[in-house]
C-alpha cells in the first residue's frame, strides 16, 4: 500500500494532538509526518509512534518543500483561508477542520458513514470540509432514522463540553474549580467564556445572529441540510456545560405525518448503523454519558422513547467525544475513505 506524507496544521493544539493519536490507532499509511504551527511553536517536538518530529513554521512554501500528500488543517478559519490554497497548489488534498469552507457549494462537507459519495467531489477545489462537532454526532444518528422513516424536523439542545473551546476552555474550568475549593472563586479569571463556567451552564455558544440564534446553532441547521441533502427543519439551542470532554445532545425528531414510530425499529436502525452504539436501559440506569464516550470513536444513543402525544415523533439522547468523533476521528476517516476511493480509480 502506498504511504503518504501527512501535514498537520495546528499540530500543537488539542485537535492536532488528537489527530496523531487517531492516526496511530487507525494504522494510517504514513510515510512522513510534517507537524506545522505558528512561529511561536516552531522548533518544539511531537512524538508519533515512538519517533520525534520537529514542528515547522507554517509558511506558503512548506507544503511543496515537504511534498505533502494530505494536509489536515485544525488551526482556525483564518489560517485555513490563507494557507489551504498553498497546500492544494502543492498537490495535497486538504481536510479542513474549521468552519471556513463548510458551506462553500464547491467544497464537499463529509461524514464518511453518512455521505461518503461526496468525497469524490474533492477535485474541484482540492478541499474536503469536516463539519461542526455537534453536527457530526447528530447526523450519525439522524441518517439511519431518515432512511427508516423520512425526517421532517429536528429539535436539538446541546450540552457542549469546555474542550470545544480548546485547551483554554479546559484549563479555565479546572482553574475555576480549584478556586472554588480554595474559597476564592470570585477571583477566578473568565477569559475563554463570557461567564463563569464552573458550577454553571451558559446558553450561548458563538456570536448572536440577527434571527436570535447563535452562529453555532445555525451551523447545525445549515450543515445538517447540506450533508443529508434535504431541507430538514432544524432548530438548535447550544449550551456550554462544565464537562471537560464529550458533547451531549437531547434530540427530538419529527417524521412525516403518516409515520407510526416503532421504538424497536428505531433502536434496530441505530444499532445497525456504522460507529453508532445504543445504550438504552433506563430501569438499570444505563444510558449514554460523557464519561462513557470520552476517548472513544463511537456515537452513543439512548433514552429512546416515542412521544406521548404524536405518533410520528421520537426523542433520544446522543453523546460523543467531540475532539475525536467531532474532529480528529472524522478527519482521519475522511482521509482513509479518500485513499480507498483514489486507489479504486
Amino acid at each position: 500500500m502506498r504511504k503518504f506524507n501527512v501535514a498537520v496544521v495546528g499540530a500543537t493544539g488539542a485537535v492536532g494532538e488528537e489527530l496523531f493519536r487517531v492516526m496511530e490507532a487507525y494504522d494510517f499509511p504514513v510515510n512522513n509526518i510534517i507537524p506545522l504551527a505558528s512561529i511561536n511553536s516552531a522548533g518544539s517536538k511531537i512524538e508519533y509512534i515512538g519517533k520525534e518530529y520537529t514542528v515547522l513554521e507554517l509558511t506558503e512554501t512548506v507544503f511543496e518543500e515537504n511534498e505533502v500528500d494530505i494536509a489536515f488543517f485544525s488551526a482556525g478559519g483564518s489560517i485555513s483561508e490563507k494557507f489551504a490554497k498553498y497546500a492544494v497548489e502543492a498537490g495535497a488534498v486538504v481536510i479542513d477542520n474549521t468552519s471556513h469552507f463548510r458551506m462553500d457549494p464547491k467544497v464537499p462537507l463529509v461524514v464518511p458513514e453518512v455521505n461518503p459519495e461526496d468525497i469524490s467531489l474533492w477535485r474541484e477545489t482540492g478541499i474536503i470540509a469536516n463539519p461542526n462537532c455537534s453536527t457530526i454526532q447528530m447526523v450519525l444518528s439522524l441518517k439511519p432514522l431518515d432512511d427508516l422513516y423520512g425526517i421532517k424536523r429536528v429539535d436539538v439542545s446541546t450540552y457542549q463540553a469546555v474542550s470545544g473551546a480548546g485547551k483554554a476552555g479546559m484549563e479555565e474550568l479546572v482553574k475555576q474549580m480549584q478556586a472554588f475549593f480554595a474559597f476564592n472563586l470570585s477571583d477566578a479569571k473568565k477569559e475563554a467564556f463570557a461567564h463563569q463556567i464552573a458550577l454553571n451552564v451558559i446558553p450561548q455558544i458563538d456570536v448572536a445572529q440577527e434571527n436570535g440564534f447563535t452562529k453555532e446553532e445555525m451551523k447545525m441547521v445549515n450543515e445538517t441540510q447540506k450533508i443529508l441533502k434535504k431541507e430538514i427543519q432544524v432548530a438548535a439551542t447550544c449550551v456550554r456545560v462544565p464537562v471537560l470532554r464529550s458533547h451531549s445532545e437531547s434530540i427530538t425528531v419529527t417524521f412525516n405525518e403518516d409515520v407510526e414510530v416503532s421504538v424497536g425499529e428505531v433502536r434496530n436502525a441505530l444499532e445497525e448503523f456504522e460507529n453508532v452504539e445504543v445504550i438504552d436501559d433506563l430501569e438499570n440506569n444505563a444510558y449514554p454519558m460523557p464519561i462513557v464516550s470520552t476517548d472513544t470513536d463511537i456515537t452513543y444513543v439512548g433514552r429512546i422513547r416515542k412521544d406521548v402525544y404524536a405518533p410520528n415523533i421520537v426523542h433520544y439522547f446522543n453523546v460523543a467525544d467531540q475532539v475525536r468523533v467531532g474532529a480528529a476521528t472524522n478527519s482521519v476517516r475522511i482521509a482513509l475513505k479518500w485513499i480507498e476511493m483514489e486507489n479504486d480509480i
